[in-house]
């Protein structure tokens, strides 16, 4: 069952549990934002949004503590996302949980998780003696940064986006690290880096560039920040292919990275942390 975000935990003062408490995650409906974009029925993109969760820790049956990092995979088809800081406050619940192993944690967070999103997720956990097999890497792509322009507008304004549809369509992967947008409850600042992949009608980067920077007082949250700017991008310029992937980065131990594509090859996104986070 979904909330409204008025009734979140988000900027409120919370106590911290320590002992397992499933009922701290808090979802929210993702059809709420996505009805003020005009997306009903049939999504125009399929993905995933993948979380990294930095500070996982339990204890085991003789209560010494383990620690995990663990990746979340989420449908973008799932009826809900989980509001972060009920998420952050979840997995605090397991520090002084006594589990008898890695399988026993794994299968409550399935359990629970699977439930607040409304739909299957997928989850991988590394333990200590294989955190050094986890990899950095940067997002590829032209770098729109490069380009020196003027900027007025710091609201997204879809109709400054616009493609040349007069020459032949290119595939090209466009890359900025100037997104920023502000918690939709809190207003704190929420910071990332979006690669722009696309097959159609060439984009004009400077367009681009100054609509990304536009959301940089725009309040909302990770997932529907790159819903509205795919469903811009795909109603402004009309590229036959799209692809959006949104690195954010880490707060409260936790990081959130959402995709959405309509290419028809796309394969999952590699989840390769960046430099900052």
């Amino acid at each position: 069952m979904s909330n409204s975000v008025d009734l979140s935990p988000l900027g409120k003062t919370s106590a911290y549990r320590t002992d397992y408490a499933p009922e701290l995650l808090f979802p929210i409906a993702r059809q709420g934002k996505r009805d003020e974009l005009g997306l009903s029925g049939t999504l125009p993109f399929f993905g995933v949004d993948i979380w990294n969760a930095y500070e996982i820790s339990w204890l085991n049956l003789r209560g010494k503590p383990q620690v995990a990092i663990a990746r979340i995979t989420v449908p973008a088809d799932s009826p809900n996302i989980v509001e972060s800081k009920s998420f952050k406050l979840y997995l605090n619940s397991y520090n002084q949980t006594r589990l008898a192993s890695v399988d026993a944690l794994k299968a409550l967070l399935l359990q629970d998780l699977s439930a607040g999103f409304g739909a299957n997720v997928h989850i991988t956990l590394t333990l200590p003696d294989d955190f050094g097999q986890l990899k950095m890497g940067e997002l590829d792509g032209v770098s729109l940064d490069r380009l020196d322009i003027d900027v007025d507008s710091y609201n997204p304004a879809p109709e400054l986006l616009r493609a040349n549809h007069d020459e032949a369509p290119v595939e090209e992967k466009l890359l900025s690290h100037l997104l920023k947008s502000n918690c939709l409850v809190t207003g704190q600042p929420d910071w990332a880096s979006v690669q722009i992949h696309y097959a159609g009608p060439q984009i004009d980067q400077e367009s681009l560039l100054r609509y990304l920077i536009g959301f940089r007082e725009h309040n909302e949250f990770h997932e529907q920040c790159v819903e509205r700017i795919f469903t811009d991008i795909l109603r402004q310029c009309a590229p036959q292919q799209l692809a959006v992937y949104a690195r954010y980065t880490r707060r409260g131990g936790l990081d959130i990275n959402p995709w959405r594509s309509n290419f028809s090859t796309a394969t999952r996104p590699p989840n390769l942390r960046g430099a900052r986070q």
